[in-house]
């Protein structure tokens, strides 16, 4: 299909082969570029905060003793995890809204503004909104596999520490953090592969006519053509330009690891 021009009612077989017809159109229009930036900006943000918070969150809690309190903080930062982005973009929207929302209740009521500020209406401030609004719904989840790691790493270690004199920030920086390495440069090389697929819910929901240039990313800007246009093999074009550049990415960052020293998964 990325290859014709493709027509539901002459199916694949009967469409016309244009060649690299559709990709010569893709990396003309200057919505690609805009929506590839949008993409890639996005997914790296959500990815970098997403990773060290995660690996933080999973440092502390490791760190508490009291199994209750524990298991309370792991209840309520997972419990955003199962809620749909609707709910999720909703909530955002509420807190964020001018008319009487919270954080310009908040920032009025301190005197810092004057009047309300429009946040969902702001472009530049988008992408931050995202990755906030992504890390809170993500982070609980994210930690199961790292507190899973800690709870395998052998006692005796910080035994050992308690004996030196060690501190409990000296054994996260000594043992803890070094024991998450692996898993993390897996899950990294992993999530990098996903970069270019992070969906359009999310940019959807939160998304406005007043931030299109910021929140447009490639799945919607693929949606928009197969959808509205009717143009399917430009979709599925934009979709295998998506999967190459995947490809690279996780062959890039394996290459990494491996120099490094890290984990890889080739």
């Amino acid at each position: 299909m990325a290859f014709q021009k493709y027509s539901i009612p002459l199916g694949i077989l009967g469409s016309p082969f244009i060649g690299f017809g559709q990709f010569a159109e893709l990396f003309g229009d200057s919505r690609f570029y805009q929506a590839l930036r949008n993409t890639f900006a996005m997914s790296g943000m959500s990815l970098i905060a997403g990773f060290v918070c995660a690996i933080g969150l999973a440092l502390l809690l490791n760190e508490v003793r009291s199994s209750l309190y524990k298991r309370t903080i792991q209840t309520i930062v997972y419990i955003p995890h199962f809620v749909s982005w609707v709910v999720i973009s909703n909530i955002v929207i509420y807190l964020l809204s001018p008319d009487h929302g919270p954080l310009n209740e908040l920032l009025a009521g301190l005197e810092v503004i004057g009047e309300p500020i429009y946040f969902m209406s702001k472009e530049k401030w988008f992408w931050v909104i995202h990755t906030l609004a992504g890390l809170w719904k993500e982070l609980g989840w994210s930690t199961i596999i790292y507190l899973a790691v800690l709870a395998g790493v052998n006692p005796e270690m910080y035994e050992a520490a308690d004996v030196d004199g060690a501190g409990r920030f000296a054994k996260m920086r000594r043992i803890s953090l070094p024991s998450l390495l692996p898993t993390a440069t897996l899950l990294l090389i992993l999530a990098v592969g996903q970069m270019l697929s992070t969906g359009y819910e999310s940019q959807m929901l939160l998304g406005n006519s007043f931030v299109m240039d910021y929140s447009q990313v490639l799945d919607l800007y693929a949606l928009d053509y197969s959808l509205s246009i009717g143009d399917y093999s430009y979709g599925v074009a934009i979709s295998m330009f998506k999967s190459v550049v995947s490809i690279v990415l996780v062959l890039g960052v394996n290459t990494i690891a491996k120099r490094v020293g890290q984990s890889h998964v080739l």
